[in-house]
């Protein structure tokens, strides 16, 4: 990443031209930047209804904004428009019954707990 990335539509819509992959069964996602060697990243993730990350630690922060839909975690549900941070050494699996859209940013990548 070489240049500044403005979120100005971050709210609005999700910009086109993204290349969509396979996160998690139910869960694409649309790397912004992802630095190597345990950097930070960025991604939007898409949640199909139903769809979960299983339970995973923050080594450092996350945060998560939640565009479209809503997402929950064992600590409450996150409608369209919440905006939650995980500092690091929390944990949490990921769930959304309705499908959800979410822009994520993370200063180290997670580390999965479950599979």
């Amino acid at each position: 990443m070489n240049e500044p990335l403005v979120f100005a539509s971050a709210l609005s819509r999700v910009p086109g031209q993204l290349e969509w992959g396979v996160l998690r069964p139910g869960v694409a996602v649309a790397w912004l930047y992802r630095e190597p060697n345990g950097g930070p990243a960025a991604a939007y993730l898409r949640y199909e209804p139903g769809a979960s990350v299983p339970l995973h630690r923050h080594p450092g922060l996350e945060h998560i904004l939640v565009l479209e839909g809503e997402q929950q975690d064992e600590r409450g549900v996150y409608p369209a428009g919440t905006l939650v941070v995980n500092p690091p050494g929390t944990q949490h699996s990921v769930q959304s019954s309705k499908g959800c859209l979410a822009l994520l940013v993370w200063n180290r990548p997670v580390e999965m707990l479950e599979a």
